[in-house]
């Protein structure tokens, strides 16, 4: 049924055959400025920066492949993958160049970008993300993912890792939203999503990135920990790192200094 959220998403169809859901804000003349999610949200979570991004950016959000309204294929993804997903968009909209922000997973894909397609990126801002993630617990999460089919044990698990307690027990009209977003998300393609992250290492790649790149960072990150922003800092030759006190969500625990960090570095000659 269309809503609010959905009456202006647009789709297009990848070289593999996904479908992703997307939707393009603001004046056609204005530079574009590329919005990417973390895992188990939708392109809704970028709602809060629209007003201001709008006024000097075309903004294009996009769900990534297994989030959102987009398709979620079965099996492993890759942040390759999903870069090559990012291009064709870009390519459909006959875009040839564009800046990007990407929080979370959507700084994987950033970092994949960056070093692999940097003559399609203009600035590059990567939020609360890492060049590496490896760990056990991503099988296991896939594999109950894939046998059992059910979101429902992983809600609490992202909810405390992107707020803090204060705003999760005193925010509940900020924090309602994501959880309504991770229960939306389809099992195999958070799974998918999963697989991703597990095979993804920039920490060698990152050195290739020549674009012009902010970084932030958030102090009490638990999981894409504000040391691993550090590293993405010590190898991208053109790179800033900014360490903000949140947890993971920047452009939504810490509004007001997110965007500002981000028109300031994309205004800046």
């Amino acid at each position: 049924m269309e809503n609010e959220n959905t009456k202006d998403v647009l789709f297009f169809t990848t070289g593999d055959g996904c479908k992703i859901a997307y939707r393009i804000d603001g004046d056609i003349s204005k530079p574009v400025l590329v919005l990417s999610n973390s895992i188990a949200t939708d392109m809704t979570m970028w709602d809060g920066q629209l007003e201001s991004f709008s006024k000097l950016f075309r903004v294009l959000r996009f769900d990534t492949r297994g989030n959102g309204l987009s398709d979620a294929p079965v099996g492993d993804y890759s942040i390759n993958r999903m870069g090559m997903d990012v291009l064709e968009l870009l390519d459909h909209l006959e875009i040839e160049k564009a800046h990007f922000c990407g929080l979370s997973l959507g700084g994987f894909i950033g970092q994949w970008l960056g070093a692999h397609a940097s003559e399609r990126i203009d600035r590059l801002i990567l939020v609360n993300t890492s060049p590496y993630l490896g760990s056990p617990i991503w099988n296991e999460n896939i594999r109950l993912l894939r046998n059992d089919g059910q979101i429902d044990p992983f809600e609490e698990i992202f909810i405390s890792g992107w707020f803090s307690k204060e705003m999760i027990e005193n925010n509940k009209e900020i924090v309602v939203p994501f959880r309504k977003m991770i229960q939306n998300t389809p099992p195999i393609g958070l799974a998918g999503s999963y697989a991703s992250v597990r095979d993804a290492d920039f920490r060698k790649t990152n050195r290739l990135i020549p674009n012009k790149t902010l970084i932030i960072a958030g102090k009490y990150d638990g999981v894409t920990k504000p040391e691993y922003s550090e590293q993405m800092h010590s190898v991208i030759p053109n790179s800033k790192l900014i360490i903000l006190p949140v947890v993971h969500l920047t452009n939504i625990e810490s509004k007001d200094e997110f965007e500002k960090l981000v028109l300031d570095f994309l205004k800046k000659n």
